[in-house]
């Protein structure tokens, strides 16, 4: 979730039922019974149900039949949610159900929902594509351009592993610079064994997965090269998935001094993230994503790794996020909300945890995101720029978790649980 969230007054999930199971589930190594929202089983067919209603659907599937990935091409084809164990599995992503069976958009924002949905930065500051220009940057004058909010987009292809989707679009930054440009990006569901390649991990047959990418590109359209001194766009995915009172984030970074690679966390978005909530460890720090207090954190090109995860200790899942990350590039466009003296000092990756606004006032979701962003893509006519993000979930016992934790976020299931408490 970006700098400018206030609430919506939408509200439809309660905080996952308490941790006791979890506790229990852990100590036996045994796999945990899926609880949703309000105590009962969420499923991805239940899901499935409440979506066809609204909106069309594709339902992507692996060769087993058990891995599913939801796409919904009126909504910007985004992952709408998936699962590891068929229709009957839980069902991984946040959905907003209000908002989606309102069939009404909202001004500013629109936050239906989904574990992999595309957007351009940069949100604040001088090149902003959320404000007009000289219009102050506040709530008010914040809005978010129809074509990653609300437009459909144009279905391509599909097949059972794999659509594609596109949307020609032109937008216009807060200094007046126009983009025309055409935005692809194709879904398509992982196989287990690439999955676990892609990875570099092994897993035992017990454990469950679903494994997809969106592989998306932006071509510049226009007659004139894209100019930092004008402004550049990036892609930013953003996954949101559904919190609970133990679901922990956790991400890796590269460990040296200040002086030479910058501060390790950016934790300024909405205040100070208190050190209950955000803990720093040598080469991976821990945040919460209970969805109970609005928070965010980023982490610059220089300190990002190429994964970051979660894992939530009530359902059992290990949730892995993987994005290609170009090798010396440090240019990445700067969202905060202000005119700005670096507009390319912005983050590479983010992790944002929902919460309520001010006391006594409703949160947006609640729900967690894990985001990763482009370079800034200073394009010639004709270019293009393409950005992958892979989305891993694993379903298990800590016991059967623990080495795939350990090769890929460098930490084992024990130090995530108890980072903080």
């Amino acid at each position: 979730m970006s700098s400018r969230t206030m609430t919506l007054g939408l509200m439809i999930a309660t905080i996952l039922a308490s941790g006791a199971m979890a506790g229990s589930a852990r100590k036996k190594g045994t796999q945990r019974q899926p609880v949703a929202s309000g105590g009962g089983k969420q499923t991805f067919q239940n899901d499935m149900t409440f979506l066809r209603k609204h909106t069309d659907v594709i339902v992507l599937t692996d060769k087993s039949g058990q891995g599913r990935v939801a796409v919904l091409p009126k909504m910007q084809g985004r992952v709408m949610t998936s699962t590891a164990d068929g229709p009957g599995g839980y069902s991984f992503g946040w959905i907003n159900r209000e908002l989606v069976a309102a069939g009404q958009p909202v001004a500013h924002m629109n936050a239906y929902g989904g574990e992999d949905r595309f957007w351009l930065g940069p949100e604040g500051g001088q090149f902003s594509i959320f404000f007009a220009k000289g219009v102050p940057f506040d709530l008010e004058h914040w809005y978010t351009p129809a074509a990653i909010d609300t437009d459909a987009w144009d279905l391509v292809s599909q097949t059972k592993q794999a659509a594609v989707l596109r949307k020609t679009m032109q937008l216009r930054n807060y200094s007046g610079t126009v983009f025309d440009l055409r935005a692809e990006r194709e879904v398509r569901i992982l196989e287990r064994a690439a999955a676990l390649q892609a990875l570099g991990v092994t897993a035992g047959k017990d454990v469950k997965l679903v494994a997809y990418e969106s592989n998306n590109k932006i071509m510049n359209l226009g007659p004139e090269p894209w100019k930092k001194e004008t402004g550049l766009l990036s892609i930013w995915i953003l996954g949101m998935f559904n919190p609970s009172p133990q679901v922990t984030v956790v991400v890796p970074f590269v460990t040296g001094p200040e002086d030479r690679l910058g501060p390790i966390v950016n934790d300024s978005y909405f205040g100070k993230v208190p050190p209950e909530r955000l803990v720093v460890r040598d080469g991976v720090l821990f945040f919460s994503g209970d969805g109970q207090y609005r928070s965010k954190i980023g982490l610059a090109p220089q300190r990002a790794k190429t994964v970051l995860g979660s894992y939530d200790a009530i359902n059992g899942v290990l949730t892995l996020v993987q994005y290609n990350k170009p090798q010396d590039v440090l240019d990445y466009v700067n969202s905060m909300w202000q005119i700005q003296d670096q507009p390319y000092r912005g983050d590479v990756v983010n992790s944002y945890n929902d919460g309520p606004p001010a006391p006594g006032a409703k949160p947006l979701g609640p729900f967690y995101e894990l985001e990763t962003s482009s370079p800034a893509a200073a394009l010639a006519p004709g270019q293009s720029l393409l950005h992958t993000h892979r989305t891993f979930h694993f379903v298990g016992s800590d016991a059967q978790l623990d080495p795939i934790a350990q090769a890929t976020l460098g930490v084992t299931m024990a130090q995530i649980t108890a980072a903080l408490k």
